[in-house]
C-alpha cells in the first residue's frame, strides 16, 4: 500500500458507508416523507466534476427505481442566462463535496424561488449549500484532503441510493445495502493484474452501459486527473455509433462489465474490440471477458446491478492512483487543481 492520501481515504470506504447506513437513515427517512407529500413531476440534479457523474448514477435510479425523469441541470442557464423555467413539481438536487461551488449553489438558490423543491448532498453540514435547501443530506465521509474524490464519491452514489430507496416507500436500507460494506472490503482485498504496462499510455477509452456508465465516466476523470492520460468515456452504444473507428491494434480501452443485465451486450462490446486488436484493461466478475483481458481486475458479484457502480469505483480508483505513481506523479495534488474550484 502506498503512502498517498489518496489511497488512505480509498480504503476508508467501508467504513464510511457503515456511517452513512447507521446515521444517515433517518435523515434521508425525514426528508423524502416532506417530499413524498407533493407531486414530484421530474428531478434535475445540479453538480460538477465527480459529482457530475455521481448524478448521471441519480439519473438511472430515478428513471429505473422510481419512475421519474431526471435530468442534469446546466447550471450556466440559471448563472449566465438567469433562465426563470417553471419549476412547480420539480425536485432540484445539488450535489457538493464542499457545498461551496457557486455556480451549483446559485442553481439550488434560483430553484427554489422558481417553484422547486429542493436538497442538497454535501459533506459539510454548515456549508452555503446545506444552508440554502429546504432539505440537505450529510455525507459523513470525514475529511477529504486528496484533490482526486474517492470516499466523497462512493458516499454520494450511497446517500443517493438510499434517498430513492426512501422515496419508492421503503422505511429501512434493503439488504443489498447492508452487505456493501461487506462487499467493498473484499474488493479492497483483490488486485489489478498487469497494469504495470500502462505507465506508458498516453491516451485510453473507457466503456460501459447502464447504472455504471457513471462510473466510466469517473473513470475517465480519475486518469485525466491523477495520470494526465487523455481519457475519453463512452456509453457502449455511443462507442459502436461512431468513435469506434479510432480503435485499431494496441488502442487501449477500460471496460466495465459487471454483473446485470448490461453484461451481455458489454461482452459482445469486448469480444469485438479485442478482434480489432485494442489493449483491454477489463473490470468485471465475467471469467470470459476477463480472460480477453492484457490487464483485469476481478470484481464479487455485488448484490444488485444498481449498487455494482459504488464497488466498481474502487478498482477505477486503486488504478489511478497506482498509474499516477508509476508515473511519477503526485495522486495527491494534481497539476493546476484545488479541492474546491470555483465556477459560474
Amino acid at each position: 500500500m502506498s503512502g498517498s492520501k489518496m489511497s488512505a481515504e480509498i480504503r476508508e470506504q467501508p467504513e464510511v458507508l457503515e456511517r452513512i447506513l447507521e446515521e444517515g437513515w433517518d435523515e434521508i427517512l425525514s426528508a423524502t416523507r416532506d417530499l413524498r407529500r407533493g407531486d414530484l413531476r421530474s428531478v434535475m440534479i445540479a453538480a460538477r466534476g465527480t459529482y457530475d457523474n455521481a448524478a448521471l448514477y441519480a439519473k438511472y435510479l430515478l428513471e429505473v427505481q422510481l419512475g421519474v425523469p431526471a435530468a442534469l441541470a446546466s447550471p450556466s442557464s440559471f448563472t449566465i442566462y438567469e433562465s426563470k423555467m417553471n419549476l412547480d413539481g420539480v425536485l432540484v438536487v445539488g450535489i457538493s463535496q464542499s457545498g461551496e461551488s457557486q455556480d451549483v449553489l446559485e442553481t439550488i438558490r434560483r430553484s427554489g424561488e422558481l417553484g422547486a423543491n429542493t436538497l442538497t448532498v454535501t459533506n459539510d453540514e454548515g456549508s452555503a449549500m446545506a444552508q440554502v435547501a429546504q432539505h440537505h443530506l450529510f455525507l459523513r465521509a470525514g475529511r477529504e484532503e486528496s484533490v482526486a474524490a474517492t470516499k466523497t464519491y462512493t458516499a454520494e452514489l450511497m446517500t443517493l441510493y438510499l434517498l430513492v430507496s426512501a422515496l419508492k416507500g421503503e422505511e429501512s436500507p434493503d439488504d443489498g445495502a447492508r452487505k456493501l460494506p461487506g462487499l467493498l472490503r473484499r474488493v479492497l482485498e483483490a488486485e489489478w493484474e498487469g497494469t504495470e504496462r500502462y505507465r506508458y499510455a498516453e491516451y485510453m477509452v473507457v466503456t460501459s452501459r447502464g447504472y455504471n456508465l457513471a462510473t466510466a465516466e469517473e473513470a475517465a476523470l480519475k486518469l485525466m486527473e491523477t495520470t494526465y492520460i487523455v481519457a475519453q468515456a463512452f456509453s457502449a452504444a455511443d462507442l459502436r455509433h461512431g468513435p469506434i473507428a479510432m480503435i485499431g491494434r494496441d488502442f487501449p480501452v477500460l471496460a466495465i462489465a459487471p454483473s446485470g443485465k448490461a453484461q451481455p451486450g458489454m461482452g459482445a462490446l469486448v469480444e469485438n474490440l479485442r478482434d480489432r486488436g485494442a489493449e483491454l484493461v477489463v473490470v468485471s466478475d465475467e471469467r470470459t471477458m476477463l480472460g480477453k483481458a492484457s490487464a483485469r481486475f476481478r470484481m464479487p458479484e455485488s448484490p444488485y446491478e444498481e449498487l455494482s457502480p459504488i464497488a466498481c469505483a474502487i478498482p477505477i480508483q486503486l488504478l489511478a492512483e497506482n498509474l499516477a505513481r508509476l508515473k511519477g506523479l503526485n495522486p495527491d495534488a494534481p497539476r493546476g487543481l484545488s479541492k474546491v474550484t470555483e465556477t459560474w
